[in-house]
């Protein structure tokens, strides 16, 4: 994931793992604020949605606590812009495949499953750089953000515009 500090961007890793458990649900680590936790819990609703039609999933919900954790629990993180990432992160889990490498993203998840726009796209887009990371996924409300970036932020950068959710997980495991 990619995240907006004072002090410019910076990349946001975000675990997942399941916990065979008597009562099912989620439970989130890593000092996340208020905004932050309501998203992870959208992300793990909407996940379980999309997923719940079928028995293996469904019983891999009711069987287990999924542990959602983003590292560094030092640093405070809050805000809705890792919505997807968290929700990336509980599919690749659910479904056992990993996301495609190299690849970052942000955006506000919508209980829906809408990709809402988010801010620090300038931050985020430096932050991605600093990672050698080179295909982003951003939200296509933000579209005109990034295509007011200098060139040279720009160059070499893959980005792939996204407004629903189905459409980043095309994008993470297709």
């Amino acid at each position: 994931g990619l995240a907006w500090t004072s002090l410019g961007g910076t990349t946001l890793v975000v675990e997942a793992a399941a916990i065979p458990a008597p009562t099912p649900g989620l439970k989130q680590t890593g000092q996340l604020g208020k905004v932050m936790v309501e998203s992870s819990e959208i992300a793990y609703s909407v996940v379980r949605g999309l997923l719940g039609q079928t028995p293996a999933h469904r019983a891999f919900f009711e069987k287990n606590l999924l542990h959602l954790h983003v590292p560094a629990g030092a640093t405070p993180k809050d805000g809705p812009s890792a919505g997807i990432t968290m929700a990336t992160a509980l599919y690749s889990l659910a479904v056992g495949k990993p996301v495609r490498k190299r690849l970052a993203m942000t955006g506000e998840l919508s209980l829906t499953g809408q990709v809402m726009p988010i801010g620090g796209v300038k931050e985020k887009t430096i932050a991605a750089r600093r990672a050698r990371v080179r295909t982003l996924i951003l939200p296509e409300g933000n579209r005109g953000d990034y295509e007011e970036l200098a060139d040279r932020l720009k160059k070499g950068m893959t980005v792939r515009f996204v407004s629903t959710f189905d459409e980043v997980l095309r994008i993470c495991f297709g």
